[in-house]
């Protein structure tokens, strides 16, 4: 046994040395085309945490905003949400008067987060958000 772990112990240190000899004698150019090979394809992200474009494209309608952020919500009534188009669901939120709801979808309240983590939308695209979720009623 002491044999075998004698040569185990040589197999591993010729190993790290060779390795070590290794990657001190890539040259710049050659790490640089290993980085190139390895490389992530692409990134992931979830759904509103997209980086923001340098440059934005103008005012996103109301059913934009709430397909890219509200409707993760606001579609199944998670954490007491009004569902889009429940008069029911609606209601109360209406009766307070549309400057309550604004800011509340603006500033959030209770369970929502403040722009319902739309931090690049502005105050008007939010309300064009609540718009659309509440057209039909």
């Amino acid at each position: 046994m002491d044999m075998s772990r004698k040569m185990l112990t040589a197999l591993v240190a010729a190993i790290t040395f060779s390795s070590a000899s290794f990657a001190a004698s890539v040259s710049q150019e050659e790490y640089d085309a290993i980085a190139e090979r390895i490389k992530p394809v692409g990134d992931v992200y979830l759904a509103g945490a997209e980086p923001v474009k340098a440059e934005p494209t103008g005012p996103r309608d109301g059913a934009s905003v709430y397909g890219t952020f509200c409707i993760a919500c606001h579609a199944s009534g998670v954490s007491g949400a009004p569902k889009t188009g429940d008069a029911g669901d609606w209601a109360p939120r209406l009766a307070q008067g549309r400057d309550v709801l604004n800011n509340h979808a603006i500033n959030g309240f209770n369970a929502m987060p403040a722009k319902g983590t739309c931090m690049d939308c502005s105050d008007d695209e939010i309300i064009a958000a609540i718009d659309h979720m509440i057209e039909g009623l």
